[in-house]
Formats: C-alpha cells, structure tokens, sequence
C-alpha cells in the first residue's frame, strides 16, 4: 500500500517503511496508540493546570510560556528525526507543552472570560467528530485528499513563516490578529485544515498497525497526533478571540 506523505511532519511513508523494518520490541497496536495518546493527554493537562495556578502562586509565567515553547520546539525537532527516542521524550515533549499551553491559556482568559473552555471543548468536539467521520469512512484519506491538505498546510505554515519575518521589521498582517470578516474567515480555513490533519494522522496509525510497524511507534504516532491537536487548539484560541473583539 503506497502512501502520501503526510501534511503532519512526523508522519510520511519513508518513516513508516523505515519502522517496519524493525520488530524486536514486537508491533504496534491501535490500542497501545489510545493508550499512549491518553497518557501524553493527562501530561499535557497536569503540566497546564500547574502554568495556570502560577500567577496564584505569585510566580512569574514567563519561563513556562518561553521555556514551554522551545523546550517543546527542539524536543519535537528531536523525535522528528529521532523517532525512536519518542518513548523517552514524548513525555517531555507533552510536558513542555502543557505548560506553554497553560502560560497561553491564561492570557487568553485574562481578556476573554470562559473562552479557554470553550476551546477545550471545541478541541475535543472536533476531535471526536473527526475520529466517528473516518471511522465511518465518510471522509477516507485518500491520495488527493492528502494532496490537498498537505498544500493547504504547507501554505499555512509558509504564512505564518513570513508574517513572523515581517514582524521583526514592523509589519504587521491586520487579519492575522484582528476581528475583521477576512479574518475570522481565515481563521475558520485553519481551523478546518488543522482538523483535516487528524484525518490523516488516523489513516497513517491505522496503516501503521496493519504494516506491523515497532512497538515505539505507538509513541511516535500519539506524538504526531498531539502537535496536531494543539495546533488546533491554538487556532480555536485564536479564532474564538477574533470572534469576542466584534
């Protein structure tokens, strides 16, 4: 079965045909994927609830939010390359990131009250949504669904790539923060695309446990499937703040 490179960085064919040449641990399982993902979920969350009680604490959020974000950035580097190592540093990674996470999060409900639970929720909803849609094989991933996606979310990365370079000179792209129609629209294409991701991410698990791919790559897969999710959660974020400015 050939497949397309995956939109997700951490999954695409040479990864899994380089995976399934080794079994020594034994093969992957779609159940141990739930049950790593779940573990890597509760970190996430533990780590959030702790940058979220800092400013109770009277601490300063700062080394959560920066260190949160590179720690996660050069870890998630790391298992990229590294795949084998994500039984050891998606704990870490899901760690750094729960407490980038909740530094983000409390800002965000600082200006908008009860907006973080909305996209807990939403997150969650969608994920769900997605996961019964391909389940049922309503929306399959096929190679030019893939294709799609895969240039939608190369796009957005190019985008955001240039509007952080443009930053550092005072430019500044309105629709990308701001309330206005084109960007709550912009902001609803990434959503979408963001859980067009997940679609992928199930297909190639899926795959990945019928080609008998190593046992660390439950770890590997359930790393890939968290980026995804909090990339989608950062952009409901964002979306649902665009929607209270108006």
């Amino acid at each position: 079965m050939a497949l397309f490179q995956s939109n997700n960085p951490v999954f695409n064919e040479k990864v899994l045909q380089k995976a399934g040449s080794s079994h020594a641990e034994g093969t992957m399982t779609i159940k141990g994927t739930i049950n790593k993902m779940a573990f890597l979920l509760v970190l996430v969350l533990a780590a959030a609830v702790y940058a979220w009680g800092a400013p109770a604490r009277q601490q300063d959020i700062m080394p959560f939010l920066w260190g949160g974000a590179l720690g996660g950035f050069v870890l998630a580097i790391i298992i990229t390359f590294k795949k084998e190592w994500a039984q050891y540093l998606a704990p870490a990674y899901a760690l750094a990131e729960g407490l980038f996470l909740g530094v983000i999060s409390v800002l965000y409900s600082n200006l908008y009250e009860g907006i973080v639970l909305q996209a807990v929720g939403i997150t969650f909803a969608t994920f769900l949504a997605m996961l019964i849609l391909y389940r049922a094989r309503i929306i399959r991933a096929t190679e030019k669904f893939k294709a799609i996606v895969f240039t939608a979310t190369a796009g957005i990365a190019l985008f955001y790539l240039l509007a952080f370079v443009l930053s550092f000179f005072n430019i500044h792209i309105p629709f990308l923060h701001e309330g206005s129609t084109i960007g709550i629209i912009f902001s609803l294409v990434v959503v979408t695309v963001a859980a067009l991701n997940l679609i992928i991410d199930f297909d190639l698990v899926e795959t990945g446990a019928a080609q008998g791919a190593p046992k660390y790559f439950e770890w590997y897969a359930s790393f890939g499937i968290l980026v995804t999710l909090i990339w989608l959660y950062l952009e409901i974020l964002r979306l649902l703040s665009k929607l209270n400015k108006r």
